[in-house]
């Protein structure tokens, strides 16, 4: 049940922010498609309630209540950027809105760490969830399953990490601009 519950929330955070843009972008209506944005953090406080309800009705836990957190975790950590992600290619694509840039070099770098701190966020949210969870159950027995969650969440961070220090000491390059030639009139080929 909170697995496929966990789908349904990421299917409808995905189309709350789908709707809310093609509400603003397609259809001009900015207060539609802003109320349906705000729809996309309200589905996580639905999985929670859920979550939290169906260990209170006396169920084990098992490793799809430790997912629940962690993507509530992640969601709240990473939530905004990806609305605004999608925002930007909506713009793009509907609006005349500029393209995305790719950032290289420091900037690059400068996200990626901005990333590892987000990600300990996450986890620090996630990492709350699955101790109040485990307080309010209050019997070890039936949430054992949860505490297995906190070597997974180290392993997150710890490749999220890497990642960050890996392009510290390999920056990202810039993309090389394609070359053009130019044909010359009667030329041999």
């Amino acid at each position: 049940m909170i697995l496929a519950l966990i789908i349904a929330g990421e299917i409808g955070f995905w189309v709350a922010i789908v709707g809310g843009l093609a509400a603003r972008y397609l259809l001009r209506a900015k207060r539609l498609g802003a109320a349906l944005l705000v729809c996309a953090p309200l589905i996580d406080v639905v999985l929670l309630v859920a979550v939290v309800a169906h260990l209170s009705s006396g169920a084990a836990a098992s490793w799809h209540h430790g997912l629940a957190a962690l993507y509530i975790g992640f969601s709240l950590a990473y939530g905004h950027r990806m609305i605004v992600w999608a925002d930007t290619r909506f713009a793009q694509r509907f609006a005349d809105g500029p393209a995305p840039t790719k950032l290289t070099g420091w900037s690059y770098t400068k996200k990626c760490w901005g990333d590892v701190l987000r990600t300990l966020g996450a986890i620090a949210v996630a990492s709350g969830i699955l101790a109040l969870i485990t307080w309010w159950v209050n019997d070890l027995s039936r949430t054992e399953a949860l505490t297995q969650w906190y070597r997974v969440l180290g392993i997150v961070l710890a490749i999220d990490f890497i990642w960050a220090l890996s392009y510290t000491i390999f920056p990202r390059k810039p993309a090389e601009a394609p070359s053009v030639t130019h044909k010359v009139a009667g030329a041999p080929t």
